[in-house]
């Protein structure tokens, strides 16, 4: 009698498990959650013609897509970070002031390097940071302009030029006006 009922316990636990395997095997039906993360803006349709980036393309989190073989049509401030990297940590906030600050200008555009989204996407909530940010998971671009820490900036002309870049984070708001000025020739 005994055993009876234990494998009839045993029944019932597998049958109650196989349930919930089943549901977990099920595709996420949750909504999608919307990233603070805007959209990218939109490039020209201008191929960039030899001193700009590697010419590499990223889907945005919020929507959009970074090419780097395209013009941005607009001075632009490229700026590779990870929630995993202390000084971009520090870093993004004043690039979110500057983004703010410089309007239509000067565009703020991230590149999420080596993260995850979700990673990311809670790190950039946590410090307010909206600007658009493409996601590069595997740090294809690092690889390719031969840099392995973060943050990295790029400082790129309306025509895609790339004119300056930054290996390390910016101290301040200031500082990174001055580059803009210096380097894009944009006043704020």
């Amino acid at each position: 009698m005994r055993v009876r009922a234990l494998v009839a316990l045993g029944l019932v636990l597998a049958g109650m498990l196989a349930g919930c395997t089943s549901e977990a095997e099920k595709p996420d039906t949750a909504p999608p959650v919307e990233s603070a993360l805007l959209a990218c803006p939109e490039q020209t349709d201008e191929a960039v013609d030899g001193g700009a980036l590697p010419a590499l393309s990223f889907e945005c989190v919020g929507g959009g897509e970074l090419d780097l073989g395209r013009a941005p049509g607009v001075p632009t401030v490229v700026n590779l970070w990870g929630s995993w990297c202390a000084p971009c940590r520090e870093e993004l906030p004043l690039l979110q002031q500057f983004a703010d600050d410089a309007g239509d200008q000067v565009r703020v555009v991230g590149l999420i390097s080596k993260d995850g989204i979700p990673q990311a996407e809670s790190f950039a909530a946590d410090a307010g940071v909206t600007f658009p940010s493409a996601y590069d998971a595997p740090g294809q671009l690092m690889a390719e302009l031969g840099i392995n820490a973060l943050p990295y900036t790029a400082f790129i002309a309306a025509d895609g030029t790339l004119v300056h870049s930054q290996l390390g984070p910016f101290a301040s708001v200031d500082e990174l006006r001055g580059l803009v000025a210096e380097h894009l020739g944009v006043q704020l």
